[in-house]
């Protein structure tokens, strides 16, 4: 088969597999490492009837993969309780949710003042769906749009001066809590590894980690307090080997780093492009090189 049929191919699968999806469904969040653009290539690395699996995504991020497959049992994770909570307000309240996004302004000094609040004891008295909506409206109107803090755990980016963000976004949220309620999905916040121990031969796990670095301006982890480093890398390929020795399928997105290829020299590796966003130097924004790890053919 030539590339051009791989492409043909390609497309045919992913209209087949999101020709039924509820195209209103889609991430609220903007998120570091969003896979919007690399769908195409991850449904064509999908295994074989997708739909029979256990669906596991313990990086959930902005949800962009999970969003667009739409599976009916699934459980989802992030390390980021903040994050989590956002999913947690929509499933459960998102009436209270959309009333509490009206309230804000898309104004500098109103900005900071609603960012420095998890620098302050205040932070602990805000409602669960008070902290989903100040998540949703910094991330609305931030400079770039992305969530980052700093090793404190406290958001960190600048006010974006965008002229009319789409702060409330209603028919999103009712769409992606109508999806939430009508099938079986579990929301977590914690370590990944914990997680996956709940994974059996009939799930399929989708790994999205915070990539291994190809250069220094490269390493973006500012949506993870504490950072990720090479030890983190490792022990993620540690838990891919349980997961394989299970009988687990999963596919991994990472960097084409010279680190990650040697890591997971026993599995299977493509290489796709992807556009990077975000880098500190511009020349190094573009198309670049990513890997799609996987354990079964």
């Amino acid at each position: 088969m030539n590339n051009f049929e791989k492409i043909i191919n390609s497309q045919k699968k992913l209209h087949l597999l999101l020709e039924t999806r509820d195209k209103s469904v889609a991430p609220i969040l903007k998120w570091v490492g969003g896979k919007r653009q690399l769908l195409t290539e991850i449904v064509n690395h999908l295994p074989k009837n997708i739909k029979k699996y256990r669906y596991f995504e313990p990086f959930v991020g902005g949800g962009a993969v999970l969003f667009s497959l739409q599976p009916q049992n699934a459980v989802i994770n992030d390390f980021n309780d903040e994050l989590i909570n956002v999913y947690h307000v929509i499933k459960s309240h998102v009436d209270e949710l959309i009333i509490d996004l009206q309230k804000h302004t898309n104004d500098a000094d109103y900005f900071y003042n609603i960012r420095s609040c998890d620098r302050t004891s205040e932070f602990q008295k805000l409602t669960p769906i008070q902290r989903a909506s100040r998540i949703l409206y910094l991330n609305k109107t931030c400079f770039n749009g992305l969530y980052r803090v700093n090793k404190a755990g406290e958001f960190n980016a600048p006010f974006g001066r965008y002229k009319n963000p789409n702060i409330v976004n209603e028919s999103t949220l009712i769409a992606v809590n109508k999806y939430l309620n009508i099938n079986d999905i579990i929301i977590q916040s914690g370590d990944y590894a914990e997680i996956l121990k709940l994974a059996d031969s009939k799930s399929f796990v989708y790994l999205d980690p915070p990539y291994h670095p190809i250069s220094e301006n490269s390493n973006f982890t500012g949506y993870v307090q504490g950072g990720w480093n090479d030890s983190d890398q490792v022990r993620l390929k540690d838990v891919c080997d349980q997961l394989t020795r299970k009988g687990v399928k999963f596919l991994q997105s990472n960097s084409s780093s010279l680190f990650i290829k040697e890591l997971y020299k026993d599995y299977h590796i493509s290489t796709v492009k992807a556009i990077r966003a975000i880098n500190s130097n511009g020349e190094d924004r573009g198309a670049i090189d990513e890997f799609l790890i996987q354990n079964y053919e």
